[in-house]
């Protein structure tokens, strides 16, 4: 009998290519549950195989229970947290909750001096044979230790690997989700959400993907895999382009509208190497193999430039831009194309300039070229009107400091007194004065602010939200908008009575303040439509 537990730990082991160890304790937890059968009361049994000569021992034990000791903590939302509240509750009314395999601390010190709360009393009792019932058991609890055994393995093979391409066999299609057998016992799934639209997949396809999480679940997938994901055109060109490989050409950037058309931002450390033409390969071979394996998903390589207009008009390809305005501030970039070239600077449904935008990130505005001039010249007067109004001064004054690119009462005030001074048309006396007048109404401001917003104080959510200045903070608080739930719910004009807010920075801050809601929404989406499914 010893000789035949060692057989099928040898072959079991051989087979499944699982540690001898797993197999001894599939063993021991059957003979255990074997033996635990020829009792009618709910015992314990622990069984221990001698690994060198397979013979075995059984034991019944009893957990030592000391009332003294405080209860575990334990989360609600964990299993069985209502039944270790009952017994924690049981052991402090002095009442063990199993008294046929748990025994109080006095009692079992009285066996075993030393003996400490948690650990266990034992007896020898004679073992369950290794027959039919045994050998049953133990194949089930083998098959699992087995299956256990295969996931932790996979989990290990792959953990290391998050970030990496990965290609396999699709096994079978399951209401959109895609299960690849990437080999070695490991499966991967491709979530609907993460497959490319309309991308028609069978049994059989070899496919790749990019492995983006690994988890260790006792049951379901563990490989999560997209074929979406930016990623995984960077990693594509990675494989086509081995100047990329080589560190000749960086890729600094990617965006993606699946299966349709997506850019690349690329630069090269080599003078003598173009990196676009690199990527391209010979009569479009690489960008071809790329776009192949994406389901025939235009690719756009864009020249990376460290100048952000720069790096925009290039993004904005095949539209030529024409002029471009940049706010650092707010961070959009007013771009004008000529008027026949509109609806490809835009792309079909917003696709060419959202792409552009995610490459560069910044907020694009395309307009035409009338439109720029058009825009240009009522932001001109708007800050002409600003300048007359705020700092008393005539049309004339107010078009200079326009013209020398002033938008702000701040930067009347702080910029290098010289700069002002360099202007052609501004003496030093003038300078002096209009600098003077811009601190005198930035002091009134802030005492004025003070003033008013006295204890209010923004909640910590709206003063950390991105985008927001603590000044501005400060002042939506004094106005009652402490939270950004509040904010959320104010409206561009409402916002605008508040003060040198323009109508587009209202609304960028109003929609970031939305953007929780936004997604609350689209997860409540996607319960129901998991609901109904």
């Amino acid at each position: 009998m010893n000789r035949e537990i060692l057989t099928v730990v040898d072959v079991v082991s051989n087979e499944k290519g699982v540690a001898k160890d797993i197999i001894f304790e599939a063993l021991e937890a059957a003979l255990a549950s074997a033996t635990k059968k020829r009792f009618e009361d709910d015992v314990e049994c622990r069984v221990s195989i001698d690994r060198e000569s397979g013979a075995y021992q059984a034991f019944r034990r009893w957990e030592v229970i000391d009332p003294a000791q405080p209860a575990p903590e334990l989360d609600p939302e964990d299993d069985g947290y209502e039944e270790a509240q009952e017994a924690a509750a049981m052991i402090a009314a002095g009442e063990l909750p199993y008294p046929t395999r748990q025994i109080w601390l006095v009692d079992a010190a009285q066996r075993k001096p030393g003996i400490q709360a948690g650990e266990f009393i034992e007896e020898p009792l004679e073992a369950a044979e290794f027959g039919r019932i045994a050998a049953q058991t133990a194949k089930q609890v083998i098959v699992q230790k087995v299956r256990e055994a295969e996931r932790a393995q996979v989990v290990e093979a792959y953990e290391d690997r998050v970030g990496e391409l990965v290609m396999g066999i699709v096994k079978r299609v399951e209401r959109g989700n895609v299960f690849v057998d990437l080999g070695g016992n490991a499966e991967a799934i491709i979530t609907k959400d993460q497959m490319i639209p309309r991308e028609l997949v069978r049994a059989g396809d070899r496919i790749r993907g990019y492995l983006y999480d690994v988890r260790a679940e006792k049951r379901g997938p563990q490989l999560f895999v997209s074929r979406t994901a930016k990623e995984l055109l960077i990693e594509l060109f990675k494989l086509e382009v081995p100047e990329i490989g080589d560190g000749i050409i960086d890729v600094l950037g990617a965006a993606r509208d699946p299966g349709l058309r997506a850019k690349i931002a690329v630069r090269s450390r080599d003078q003598r190497i173009d990196p676009v033409g690199a990527c391209v390969g010979m009569r479009g071979s690489r960008v071809q193999a790329v776009s192949n394996e994406l389901g025939g998903e235009r690719v756009d390589i864009i020249l990376w430039d460290e100048n952000p207009a720069q790096f925009v008009i290039n993004a904005m390809s095949p539209a030529e831009v024409v002029s471009i305005l940049v706010d650092e501030d707010t961070r959009t970039m007013d771009v004008a194309v000529v008027e026949d070239q509109l609806s490809q600077a835009i792309g079909r449904n917003g696709q060419n300039v959202r792409l552009a935008s995610q490459l560069a990130g910044w907020e694009l505005n395309v307009m035409t070229e009338s439109e720029a001039e058009q825009k240009s010249e009522e932001e001109v007067q708007k800050n002409q009107r600003m300048f007359m109004e705020l700092l008393d001064v005539d049309e004339e004054v107010a078009n200079i400091l326009v013209q020398e690119g002033f938008t702000s009462v701040e930067e009347v005030a702080y910029v290098p007194e010289q700069e002002m001074v360099d202007i052609e048309e501004f003496d030093e006396a003038l300078v002096l004065e209009l600098r003077q007048r811009a601190k005198d109404l930035l002091l009134t401001r802030a005492i004025a602010n003070e003033e008013r917003i006295g204890d209010a104080r923004p909640a910590d959510d709206l003063l950390n939200m991105e985008g927001m200045e603590e000044e501005l903070a400060f002042r939506l608080a004094a106005a009652g908008i402490v939270t950004m739930d509040d904010l959320a719910e104010q409206s561009v004009d409402e916002l605008l009575e508040l003060g040198d807010l323009s109508e587009e920075r209202a609304a960028a801050l109003i929609l970031k303040a939305r953007e929780p809601w936004f997604a609350e929404a689209e997860q409540n989406t996607d319960s129901e439509v998991r609901v109904d499914g």
